[in-house]
């Protein structure tokens, strides 16, 4: 079936349209990289070209040994894997059970669960300083892994369980009648059907330890305990006086660990986000 000639325009202009739509999202990842191989401390210039005229490496030589990124590097891998970790341990058993067992007081809960979910996180910030700060847990890593599994777990629940209810019961019916027990049941059959979500799941939650600041700023106030974000707010404003290049170079390299997982998960992105918005 051939198709009419305006829809044929309708399609080109469409296309034009989401290539400027990109192009126009590269643009601050573009400055930002043209900055950071820019020789001259300078954010904004009246000539100013994406490809720098005093090309240098000088900024990434100093983010990768001068500073103490690598440690920042460590710091934020070690709360990212244990935040993942933790999560998903707790969450995935749970969202298994929320999708297939029908218990007194489950319905209660996941009322609860959505309520904790909808509650903003910073307004619990004060309590949360108040809880930890006896304990020792301030400007400890231990603290922060618990602020982020807590935060996270619920919404790693609730991803996972949309998509345990778009897998057909009678797969596991057909198992059990084969002889499977409950455990073989799962680990066999719903866990390998359920990895794009779980997959996904896992990368959001790392994406969120990655960039999350508030907390990070808040309780993690010793340079040798900063993640991340901490060090790169610390490195804008005092460290470097103000090196935008240095500070351009800086986010560059944080931003690609995370950018290249995400490319490498990209196949699972689409069905692990929306297949578990639809009830099977």
């Amino acid at each position: 079936m051939t198709k009419k000639p305006k829809e044929i325009v309708g399609q080109v202009f469409l296309n034009i349209f989401f290539i400027v739509l990109c192009f126009i999202t590269l643009v601050p990842i573009l400055y930002a990289l043209s900055v950071s191989f820019s020789n001259q401390n300078g954010l904004l210039s009246s000539d100013f070209s994406f490809i720098p005229k005093d090309f240098t490496f000088a900024n990434y030589k100093e983010v990768l040994f001068g500073e103490d990124i690598m440690t920042w590097f460590g710091n934020t891998i070690l709360l990212a894997v244990a935040t993942v970790g933790l999560s998903l341990t707790v969450a995935v058993p749970a969202a298994y059970c929320f999708s297939r067992r029908r218990f007194p007081g489950r319905k209660a809960i996941i009322k609860c669960l959505i309520l904790l979910n909808s509650f903003p996180a910073i307004l619990s910030m004060f309590a949360i300083y108040r809880l930890l700060r006896p304990l020792g847990l301030i400007n400890n890593r231990l603290g922060l892994i618990i602020v982020y599994v807590g935060t996270m777990s619920v919404f790693s629940l609730w991803n996972t369980k949309g998509y345990f209810d778009t897998i057909p019961t009678a797969l596991e019916e057909s198992a059990q009648i084969d002889g499977a027990n409950t455990f073989q049941i799962v680990i066999k059959i719903v866990l390998p059907l359920a990895r794009p979500s779980i997959i996904v799941t896992a990368l959001m939650v790392l994406i969120y330890v990655w960039n999350e600041y508030i907390y990070a700023t808040t309780f993690m106030t010793g340079e040798k305990t900063y993640t991340l974000a901490a060090g790169l707010n610390s490195l804008q404003a005092t460290e470097m006086q103000g090196s935008w290049p240095v500070f351009a170079a800086a986010s560059i390299v944080v931003s690609l660990p995370v950018l290249i997982i995400f490319f490498l998960c990209q196949k699972y992105m689409t069905s692990g986000l929306t297949a578990g918005g639809v009830k099977g």
